[in-house]
């Protein structure tokens, strides 16, 4: 039998090569973080690998795209676009029509490697303003032809497949700036295609950028943080790692302005109106069905990096630590920014891989009643002004005691910080080696949470050699999220897809809901009337008929295929 650790798994250290499959499915293709020796012996332990098994790597996408599917469009049709948007803006080798037309579900992934390509455009098109996305919708609608708006491509819910074709339309190569930053009124005007990095890293320099009195943060940082658009967050209803403070990306929205087949449509920055059902609500998540995002108006947040106060505690059961979190965001003084809390599973293999179980800590620990597979991690950090930062941090303490648990010091909260954007990265690893990492997350109230959380672990644990990991990091006072990461080694990628299908029947089942923050995409279109029911579904439906009557626009995401 071989030593711990004695081969080094043979991952790849390659970057993508520019045209290749590879380059596609890869969060990003110059990126690299490597399962640790600790994650290895977790897979050989639940999956009955050896050594062997990580020397060959297998399906690994290095070729380059091929589209079998021929251009529909003609050639009057190409040059068209071309005079709206420039010819140096207009793309249609195999490569771009791939890439554009591709997000990075694990469906995506798993078909790309076996060189499927079921998303292809038939032309890829790169705006450089309102009025080129104007001029195009308009072209499009008259011509029948579908749209796929593509902001960062890190969606994972087969949300911008373009099943029949058509333009993509990229946002991220141009219309990618800061408009206006209205510090009075504390708007920052956007265009969607800004990435994450870009957009907080303005922000933060806004006095020597924009001559503005303070810096500011977006307060939105979910862990495709670096991978996303701010297009992205809104339009799939986003949720960033510090949301219980500031919101999720819905409840940052001002205003919106869309470029949608049945014209313009512009929301108002004015906070507040009674003037009828709010319409900027309306357009906030529909995932480009009904038009293209061109101007978002954004809530900003003044930047005071040096008053953040980290905490971490163990509690001695999943109950307290739920029952002590439900009376942390109800408590009324303040909310901590980022807050997570794991169950037993995800805190136990997070202990294993940090070499924590074997340590004199571990011992310290069980000493004080805090048992393996029963205790559970909480981590957090409080934003804000230094007074209110150090009040809520207390509250946090005091409540947490109440409730059994143990302080851990700020360091654990720092160990989880350091992989927060990175770990995505681990994806492409394991499934060279045939391990699928997938996740599916949803919203509760707290009197359902227990049953959902328990429900949905003893359906997925009833599969034999199945890692499910569960958190929740997203708090409100009426209820959080449960978010399920599953670990498996299936037989074929057509096993998995069904065992998936069955946690989200059970999920919908069991009262939570389809998506809490991943959005719905083409994945989940199949449940979406079971769980919001007929009549919200029909007012959907109407919406998606008004914006969009002759079904251009990202066709089959949310809806499915529409009748008519």
């Amino acid at each position: 039998m071989s030593s711990p650790h004695e081969l080094q798994p043979n991952w790849s250290n390659a970057v993508a090569a520019p045209d290749s499959y590879r380059s596609v499915f890869k969060y990003a293709p110059d990126k690299f973080k490597h399962p640790s020796p600790g994650w290895v012996e977790v897979f050989k332990s639940e999956f009955a690998m050896t050594d062997a098994d990580f020397q060959q790597r297998r399906l690994t996408g290095d070729e380059a795209v091929q589209v079998e599917r021929k251009c529909a469009l003609t050639s009057e049709q190409i040059e068209a676009f071309a005079q709206i948007v420039g010819r140096d803006n207009v793309a249609t080798d195999d490569y771009s029509r791939a890439k554009y037309g591709t997000g990075k579900a694990m469906d995506e992934d798993m078909d790309l490697r076996a060189h499927v390509v079921r998303g292809a455009v038939d032309l890829v098109l790169h705006p450089r303003n309102t009025q080129d996305v104007i001029h195009i919708v308009a072209y499009c609608n008259a011509a029948r032809i579908a749209i796929t708006p593509y902001g960062g491509g890190s969606g994972c819910v087969v949300g911008n497949q373009a099943d029949r074709g058509g333009v993509a339309v990229v946002m991220r190569t141009h219309m990618n700036k800061i408009v206006r930053l209205d510090e009075e009124n504390q708007v920052c005007h956007v265009q969607p295609g800004m990435m994450g990095p870009d957009y907080e890293g303005a922000l933060n320099r806004a006095p020597e950028l924009f001559g503005a009195k303070r810096a500011y943060t977006c307060g939105h940082f979910p862990q495709s943080f670096e991978l996303a658009s701010v297009g992205g967050w809104i339009t799939a209803l986003g949720s960033g790692q510090a949301s219980t403070y500031y919101g999720d990306a819905c409840d940052i929205v001002q205003s919106q302005e869309y470029v949608t087949p049945a014209g313009i449509i512009k929301t108002s920055d004015i906070p507040a109106s009674a003037a009828g059902p709010k319409v900027n609500d309306i357009l906030k998540g529909n995932e480009g069905t009904f038009g293209i995002l061109v101007d978002v108006g954004m809530k900003i947040f003044r930047h005071r990096p040096e008053n953040t106060q980290r905490f971490a505690y163990m509690y001695p059961n999943w109950q307290a630590a739920v029952d002590a979190s439900r009376e942390i965001v109800q408590g009324e003084f303040g909310k901590p920014a980022v807050f997570r809390i794991s169950d037993p599973e995800e805190t136990e293999l997070g202990l294993k891989l940090k070499g924590f179980d074997a340590s004199w800590g571990n011992s310290l620990l069980q000493a004080f009643g805090q048992q393996r597979m029963q205790r559970c991690l909480g981590v957090g950090t409080v934003e804000g002004e230094k007074g209110f930062a150090v009040n809520v941090k207390k509250n946090v303490s005091r409540i947490a005691r109440a409730h059994g648990a143990l302080p851990l010091s700020g360091w654990a909260t720092k160990q989880w910080e350091h992989g927060r954007y990175s770990d995505v990265h681990m994806r492409e690893d394991m499934l060279d080696f045939g391990i699928l990492i997938d996740t599916l997350e949803t919203g509760v109230t707290w009197d359902n949470l227990m049953n959902v959380h328990r429900g949905v672990r003893e359906f997925v644990k009833q599969r034999p050699g199945t890692i499910c990991m569960t958190h929740a990091s997203h708090f409100y006072p009426q209820g959080t999220n449960l978010y399920f990461i599953l670990i498996m080694k299936p037989k074929d990628h057509d096993e998995f897809k069904r065992f998936r299908a069955d946690v989200v029947s059970k999920i919908v089942e069991l009262g939570g809901s389809l998506s809490h923050h991943h959005g719905v995409g083409r994945l989940f279109a199949p449940w979406m009337e079971r769980s919001l029911g007929r009549e919200q579904m029909e007012v959907l439906r109407a919406l998606k008929r008004h914006f969009d009557p002759n079904d251009i626009m990202n066709p089959g995401a949310i809806f499915g295929p529409m009748a008519g």
